[in-house]
């Protein structure tokens, strides 16, 4: 399985700590952000991975990460995205690197405590289709969230005004070859932008979504105030071993 870690867009919700950096380089306690999503992936066994990422300072990535030899890989693959399309725009620019294998796709700000590599194994037996991974959180209205109907999902709300659970729908997305096809018919959400959401959507259409709770804390961090949860939540766990 392939790893993706999605770290473009131009973090203007950030300004001015963005001005002279990408947003997924600043500090979460005593590393940069990057590490968090980069780290996720390699504990739950994935050595393949394509960072995404865009903006004026694309280049600290590399300076940055090198190789990944820090990390025990062999090597990192990167490319940029141009502009703010969306998530889902950032991820069709994954799709020459994904070569039709299944993929694992993580938001560059998403921090947790725990590991995927259980959702990771049970996708990778899954014959077709997606998986995603929710978290019960105090302000679901921030993110998509879940229309639950026993053990089913039926559908992602994006960013509703009244949730109908307390879910999130967190930024680790598990999808078969056929999302870059999905990602293609999609239009350009009221917003501009190409929404993951509306992925997701298309596979719970297909009957092909599948969904786990994530063990452990997780938060983003693309706000001031979740940015400083962060930090508290590392800091406190010991989440920052990198191991």
């Amino acid at each position: 399985m392939k790893g993706v870690v999605l770290a473009g867009g131009l973090g203007t919700r950030m300004y001015p700590l963005t001005k002279i950096t990408n947003k997924h380089l600043l500090p979460v306690y005593d590393k940069p952000m990057i590490y968090y999503p980069l780290q996720t992936l390699i504990n739950a066994g994935i050595k393949d991975i394509l960072i995404v990422t865009g903006g004026n300072y694309a280049g600290d990535f590399l300076r940055l990460l090198g190789n990944g030899h820090e990390f025990g890989l062999k090597h990192i693959n990167y490319t940029y995205q141009e502009g703010e399309g969306g998530i889902a725009a950032a991820l069709s620019l994954a799709e020459f690197f994904a070569d039709k294998d299944k993929t694992c796709v993580i938001l560059g700000d998403n921090v947790i405590e725990k590991n995927i590599r259980k959702a990771v194994e049970t996708f990778d037996r899954q014959k077709a289709g997606a998986k995603i991974m929710i978290k019960e959180v105090p302000d679901p209205q921030r993110f998509g969230v879940p229309v639950l109907e026993g053990d089913k999902i039926v559908k992602i709300e994006e960013k509703p005004k009244a949730p109908k659970s307390p879910y999130a729908v967190t930024g680790i997305y598990l999808y078969d070859n056929t999302v870059f096809d999905i990602v293609k018919a999609l239009r350009p959400s009221d917003r501009g932008e190409l929404e993951i959401t509306d992925v997701n959507n298309a596979y719970i259409e297909r009957g092909q979504l599948t969904w786990e709770v994530l063990d452990g804390w997780w938060t983003d961090a693309g706000t001031f105030e979740s940015l400083l949860r962060a930090n508290q939540l590392v800091a406190e766990s010991g989440a920052n071993k990198m191991d």
